[in-house]
């Protein structure tokens, strides 16, 4: 008896069914990981473009001999970027403050308390409706004092030339630059 021709060639269940799930196992990292190093690359954008503005606030002052006032307007295409947008193509808010004491600050025009600390000066909840576009740039301020997730927040110094850049984060919520 001859063995030759009894066994048909081709893939057991067992292959098909560890290359299908290998492949399974791949498709999933990609959609994970994915989300996570695009949210990561936009807030290196966001990092570079509060870079930016806070190298432009240091020209304005050696410019003007002091920092912006609550009342001044900063145009964000002027300040941030060529088109003045952040990573999710909105316009970025600028709303320049002055840190009272601890936490608070007197923010913008209108001369509004913002207290860091607390909800109500989360970027992502204020400026345009929650899109995480604001922006504030606290004058008399560093970045010692934390909000509520524990993030870094502008706090009071009293110094008339420190000044701290405080924004949103998709990762981690908030973000404070301090001048340099």
């Amino acid at each position: 008896m001859s063995k030759t021709g009894k066994y048909k060639k081709g893939f057991t269940i067992i292959e098909v069914v560890l290359v299908l799930a290998v492949a399974g196992l791949i498709f999933l990292m990609v959609f994970v990981a994915l989300p996570a190093l695009q949210r990561n690359q936009r807030d290196t954008q966001r990092r570079q473009d509060y870079g930016d503005l806070s190298s432009a606030i240091s020209g304005y002052m050696a410019s003007n001999g002091k920092l912006p006032s609550k009342s001044t307007t900063l145009a964000a295409n002027k300040y941030i970027n060529e088109k003045g947008e952040d990573p999710n193509k909105n316009e970025y808010v600028i709303t320049v403050c002055e840190a009272t004491g601890s936490s608070n600050a007197k923010c913008g025009k209108s001369d509004t308390d913002v207290n860091f600390a607390v909800k109500e000066g989360d970027p992502k909840v204020t400026g345009e409706t929650g899109k995480g576009n604001q922006v504030y740039v606290v004058t008399r301020a560093d970045c010692s004092g934390t909000n509520a997730n524990s993030s870094a927040a502008p706090k009071y110094v009293n110094s008339g030339r420190a000044f701290a850049i405080y924004g949103y984060m998709e990762s981690t919520g908030t973000y404070c630059q301090a001048s340099s």
